[in-house]
């Protein structure tokens, strides 16, 4: 990997950490919203913040397809920039809300612009990597998405912990990083003379405009679409699980404990995509992804039964796991989809992925019995599992005959 290459990888992937951290600011801040512009008991608070999660997943993942399509024939460093200056318009209007019908637009117009992001940032990855280093690259892109959904409930957590910031405060300061990524992303555009990423300019990239392998493909966005309402449903009510486990020291506030132990939580997520990362190579992609999605089936049983202590326990395992899914989940797209379309590949797969999750806030919002919860999450996961199975069977040849990468490229 050139070092022009990696400088660029290292620029997206910090977008990356901040389409997570903008992911992460509602469920940090939730429960407050709920309270401030509700104001009715904790069930309907629930279902009502419910609904913002979903106003804000639904177009993350419906748009994620125009989004793809868009790169692919402007550049995706330009739709980068979109991505950035959208968010930072949405989340002052979002702090200036109050009301629930304005700051229910805001959500769903951030929405729209933060879909731009993974069809855009993740083709220009595959871009200028190769087969044997993408695994590694998506890994470290990982990485930083889960610094950045564990940044979110940090930032939360020491914010309200001060007391000087309310949850309009807070997405207020969201908009200091995404300027300053905004601009750095504006001084690479101005670096090329083409808003397209031809592999000239950014190092060495092997060919791969082989045939588009429609039927694994779709049953590889299936699982994930799945998975992803279990992503959705998880991350949004995390804090509201975490603070019912009753571990809360009372010298500490609610809000700021809440965001502390989800930063916590999601920490784990960061070893998980790091290790995924290293183990993510042509030929195993297959069934290490049907190994991961099995073993995180299990830890959602356990969140539903948990109490005190081991609340935090099990949701740390959950996340360490599942989230190894995502840079396997994306280099398969990668192999299964010819470079020239792939923006439109990953387009489509986070429009499935990310619009099925937008209904897990909805759907989970409904219920405030964690047993029913987590062991539902968990038969979901199961059926995403079984179709993982499925593709893993029907490509074993091609994966078996993938070839085995060199020493030079570990």
């Amino acid at each position: 990997m050139t070092r022009t290459a990696f400088r660029l990888i290292l620029l997206v992937s910090c977008a990356h950490a901040l389409v997570h951290v903008f992911e992460l600011a509602l469920p940090s801040v939730e429960q407050m919203i709920g309270e401030d512009l509700v104001g009715k008991t904790a069930a309907e608070n629930k279902a009502a913040t419910g609904t913002l999660g979903m106003a804000w997943r639904l177009p993350f993942g419906l748009l994620a397809m125009v989004a793809g399509w868009m790169a692919d024939r402007y550049g995706s460093r330009r739709l980068l920039i979109v991505y950035l200056g959208g968010c930072i318009i949405t989340a002052i209007a979002a702090a200036n809300s109050h009301s629930m019908p304005p700051l229910f637009i805001s959500m769903l117009v951030m929405g729209c612009f933060a879909s731009i992001y993974h069809p855009a940032g993740l083709s220009l990855i595959s871009r200028v990597t190769t087969p044997e280093t993408r695994g590694r690259a998506l890994g470290w892109h990982g990485i930083f998405g889960s610094i950045g959904i564990t940044a979110a409930p940090m930032g939360a957590a020491v914010l309200f912990g001060t007391g000087w910031l309310g949850w309009r405060g807070y997405y207020m300061a969201l908009c200091v990083p995404a300027v300053v990524i905004a601009l750095l992303v504006l001084v690479s555009i101005r670096r090329v003379s083409s808003t397209r990423e031809p592999d000239s300019q950014v190092g060495p990239v092997s060919e791969e405009n082989g045939p588009f392998q429609r039927g694994p493909y779709m049953l590889l966005v299936a699982s994930g679409a799945l998975s992803g309402f279990v992503y959705g449903a998880f991350l949004h009510f995390l804090q509201r699980y975490l603070d019912g486990a009753g571990i809360r020291p009372e010298s500490v506030s609610a809000e700021s404990f809440r965001n502390l132990l989800a930063a916590v939580t999601l920490s784990f997520a960061v070893g998980g995509q790091w290790l995924a990362g290293r183990l993510a190579r042509p030929g195993r992609l297959e069934w290490l992804q049907v190994a991961i999605l099995a073993a995180s089936a299990p830890c959602l049983v356990l969140m539903g039964l948990a109490t005190g202590w081991f609340c935090l326990v099990s949701a740390c395992s959950f996340a360490f796991i599942h989230f190894m899914t995502q840079p396997v989940y994306n280099s398969l797209i990668a192999q299964l989809v010819p470079s020239r379309r792939r923006s439109t590949g990953y387009g489509f797969s986070n429009m499935i992925c990310f619009g099925i999750g937008g209904l897990g806030p909805l759907i989970v919002g409904q219920s405030t019995d964690n047993l029913l919860i987590y062991c539902g999450l968990a038969a979901v996961v199961g059926l995403s599992t079984l179709l993982a199975a499925i593709l893993w069977w029907s490509t074993r040849g091609a994966s078996s005959d993938a070839p085995t990468p060199s020493p030079e490229n570990e």
